[in-house]
């Protein structure tokens, strides 16, 4: 695996780095590609995330705090300065394997540091069965990313101003706030190393190689950015709605839907939520729902054919049914 190196080392604002290793996934060749950055306080939230629900905007305002979409699913993070953020670019279809790849390269760097890590068989890594790192994926034709957070010393307290978990998402966790679940490595490492360190650490175990961008690869990337900044992809367009169902499913995760119905027709939908999206909801789901009759029937004959567990990771169609019927 090859170490992704910018030109320069400087700090830039998150969409930067999601459009490199997008760009990454692109252009560059079939090597497992590996780099780690850090940004100025941020919120980042998923996909199909509606950010209203998701993140305490007033608090973010308040503090400086930005806000962005990534084209990865699950859930909304905060990064800063003293947390690490990781990306990991691989030519895989297979989410579970990509994920289980790349959570057990982690994990096995942490062992070599003696702390006491683990996987949850999903995305996250834990020490002390505490969540240390948080992951997300999504694919690009050949290819597939796995990003995610490394909490080495963050700032707790904006970390829960600006998060706004839901009630049953906790209580599904069994706990009663973020930091109650969450841990740091500077709990664990009692001053062995520092960031830089750390980092130096874990590139040395993981990669085997560099390779330096260039500056005409940087400006590719920063008009790839762009994508990344128009309102209409940070803030969604969601559907006038009539309807609105929340839902969880253990395994899978939360659901938003919000149903705009036309004398009982479905004439628009939003499916939002932290589930990781491994196919086109557009295409694959909302393309068979429009114009169908918001019943048991229409809509169990609608989605009859189709593999929720290609579109939506670990999702049955039973189960997406259910939750459309709420």
């Amino acid at each position: 695996m090859k170490y992704l190196l910018l030109p320069l080392n400087e700090t830039r604002i998150l969409p930067f780095y999601l459009a490199m290793e997008e760009y990454a996934a692109r252009i560059i060749g079939n090597d497992d590609l590996f780099f780690m950055w850090q940004v100025h306080p941020t919120v980042i939230f998923g996909r199909n995330q509606l950010i209203n629900n998701e993140v305490n905007l007033p608090y973010c305002k308040e503090h400086g705090i930005a806000t962005y979409r990534r084209k990865s699913g699950g859930g909304c993070v905060f990064a800063d300065m003293s947390n690490i953020m990781m990306s990991y670019i691989t030519c895989s279809d297979n989410v579970e394997h990509t994920f289980s790849r790349y959570t057990n390269a982690m994990v096995k760097v942490l062992k070599k540091l003696g702390l006491n890590a683990s996987d949850n068989g999903r995305n996250d890594i834990l020490v002390d069965g505490l969540k240390v790192s948080g992951n997300a994926f999504y694919h690009l034709p050949g290819r597939s990313i796995v990003h995610g957070t490394m909490l080495f010393d963050t700032d707790m307290a904006h970390m829960q101003g600006a998060i706004t978990p839901s009630e049953e998402k906790l209580a599904s966790k069994g706990v009663k706030s973020v930091r109650s679940r969450i841990t740091t490595l500077s709990e664990h490492l009692n001053g062995r190393m520092d960031i830089p360190q750390f980092k130096d650490f874990v590139k040395n175990e993981l990669c085997d190689g560099e390779l330096l961008l260039t500056d005409a690869d940087v400006k590719e990337i920063e008009q790839l950015m762009q994508s990344y900044l128009t309102p209409e992809f940070i803030y969604g367009n969601n559907p006038r709605c009539s309807k609105t169902i929340h839902s969880r499913i253990d395994g899978v995760g939360e659901f938003q839907i919000s149903i705009e119905l036309d004398h009982n027709l479905i004439k628009d939908i939003n499916i939002a939520g932290d589930f990781f999206v491994i196919g086109s909801i557009d295409d694959s789901i909302i393309a068979r729902l429009k114009g169908v009759a918001y019943t048991p029937e229409a809509i169990g004959e609608a989605l009859k054919d189709l593999d929720t567990s290609k579109v939506i990771a670990n999702l049955t169609t039973k189960q997406l049914i259910n939750t459309f019927l709420n």
